[in-house]
This record gives structure tokens, sequence and C-alpha cells, in this order.
């Protein structure tokens, strides 16, 4: 056996953070793919609430990966893995399934019994909402993903986990990146006051960073204030197009518009950290937002390890 399948065998759990925005998530993928997967993995299994951006990692995990799911306007039909047979010589070797999608058009039964003669066939399948098919399917992922504040990434045996125990862990964390990103957005639109355009992004446990290569000449205390005081508004927070959400009747740039609260009273506790951090290694200036931490948080403790359980 090579080092690679033996690392694999060995494996048990991975916690990533979650990034938001398109770019970053599918960048998240292909990491994934080159440290995790198997070139003998055929079920991989994807768990995580709608617009938590299940179909935008699978994406940067197998490129040119044709989805079946509507997340952007595509639907196809008939369903590819319920028509193994008819496909040729020339049949594909990977298949996408959206469960909750297609339980609109199949029936559960259909959907697992189709899944199994693609796996007995040799063929790898995605399977986004695998908790819902898993009672069906009489076996467990070859590798399983869970996406909520943080990614999960587990290789299941005989001892777990079980999807169920992953949907747990994930759609209980949901919340807190809603809140996340939205704060993040609503601190962007306020920066654009400053014309501060300039950054990039980057996660933190229950919070966001926005990394500048100089100090910028604002006062975070005020930017706080301004973020609190949207908050208190509670002004309603909309998808719009693949790049942009409405802030009330303003349209803001953003390339994660599903994931977020439906309005801005949701965040609960936003804080911002009153001095830019300069990191040691890049020399950037880190400006640190948080969401549902206690006042008297440190920073050292934020992203402190926490076994999934």
């Amino acid at each position: 056996m090579s080092y690679s399948a033996r690392m694999q065998k060995n494996h048990l759990y991975s916690v990533l953070l979650s990034p938001r925005g398109m770019p970053r998530l599918a960048d998240q993928g292909v990491q994934i793919a080159q440290q995790y997967l198997s070139p003998f993995d055929l079920l991989i299994g994807l768990i995580g609430d709608s617009g938590s951006g299940k179909s935008i990692l699978i994406k940067g995990m197998f490129p040119g990966l044709e989805l079946t799911n509507d997340d952007e306007g595509v639907n196809v039909r008939p369903l590819p893995i319920m028509n193994l047979d008819d496909t040729g010589f020339f049949s594909p070797h990977t298949y996408h399934v959206d469960v909750r999608f297609e339980t609109a058009f199949y029936q559960m039964h259909e959907l697992a019994s189709a899944i199994n003669e693609a796996l007995d066939r040799k063929k790898r399948v995605i399977v986004e909402h695998f908790d819902l098919v898993y009672p069906y399917l009489g076996r467990n992922a070859n590798l399983l993903l869970g996406l909520g504040e943080e990614i999960i990434v587990t290789r299941p045996n005989i001892f777990g986990p079980e999807p169920d125990h992953i949907k747990k862990i994930v759609y209980k964390s949901i919340p807190f990146r809603r809140m996340t990103h939205t704060a993040e957005d609503l601190v962007a639109y306020a920066l654009r006051d400053y014309q501060v355009y300039r950054y990039e992004h980057a996660e933190v446990r229950h919070g966001f960073i926005l990394a500048f290569d100089e100090e910028p000449e604002i006062d975070l205390r005020e930017v706080e204030t301004r973020v609190k005081d949207m908050i208190a508004a509670d002004i309603p927070v909309s998808y719009l197009d693949d790049s942009h959400i409405m802030l009330g009747d303003q349209i803001h740039f953003c390339t994660g518009p599903r994931m977020h609260v439906e309005r801005t009273g949701e965040i609960e506790n936003f804080q911002l950290y009153h001095e830019f951090i300069r990191e040691q290694i890049t020399g950037r200036y880190m400006m640190v937002g948080l969401v549902a931490v206690d006042n008297e948080f440190k920073l050292s403790e934020l992203n402190q390890l926490t076994l999934p359980g």
C-alpha cells in the first residue's frame, strides 16, 4: 500500500474554516481534493443547508463536472445517473446528485437504487444532502463533508461517524456563518464612506478578517458604531444575483449572496476589534470583526480547537 493510501486510511477528522464567497470556497475545494480525496473514493457525500456552498465546493473538487441541480439555473433532464444504460460506451465516470432537489422528480428508493447501481459499476457519485438518502443506501460515504461555519472532512468507517452526526454539527453552526457573512458585508458597505475598497478577506471562527497592505486611516470604533446602527435598523437582506445582494434598497457587491441572514437585526453581539493587528509574517494590517462572542473574548482563543462531538 502506498504512503498516500495509508494516509487516507488513517484519516478520521479534519476541520477547516468555511470561506465566504464563491472564489474562496472553490479554492478550498481544490485543496480538499488534493489533500483528502483518494482515486478509489467512489461515494462522496456532502451535508449542509441550502446556500452553504456545497455546489461551489464540488466545482472546486471536481473541475468540469456537470452539476444537475438548479443552483445556477441549470436543470439537467433526464438525470444522467437514472439512465446508466442509455449512455453507451462513452458513459461518464462521475455523476452528481442533489438529493433534496431530485425528490421533486423521484422517490428516495429510486435515487438510492440508481446510486448503488452506479457504484457497483465502479462509477463515482457525488451526493449533495447525503443525509437524506443514507438510510436507503445501506452504505456510508467513502469521504463525507459537512459545511457549516466550518468544513468537516471525515472518512467514515464501521465506527462512524454517521451522517446525522455531521448534520447536527454543521446545521447548528450555519446561523453563525450567516451572521458573520452579513456583518462582513455591512463593514464593507461602511468602508465605502471612507473610500476604502482594497483589502483581502480571511476567516476566523465566529468572525471575519479584512487584511490591508497598509494601515487605513480610519477610526475602527466609528466603523463599529455605523455597523451597529445598520444592525439596529433591522434592514432586509436579500439575494439579487450571483455577485450582488440588496441591503434594503441598496445594491451591494457580494461573491456569496446566498449565505446571509434575512434581516440585519438577526446579527448577534457584533464587535469590531478596536485596533488593527499587524500580521508578523506578511506585515499586513488586519481588521477583525466578530459575532456572537462574549464581550470578554481573547483573540488568542478564537480559533481554539473544539473537536466535533
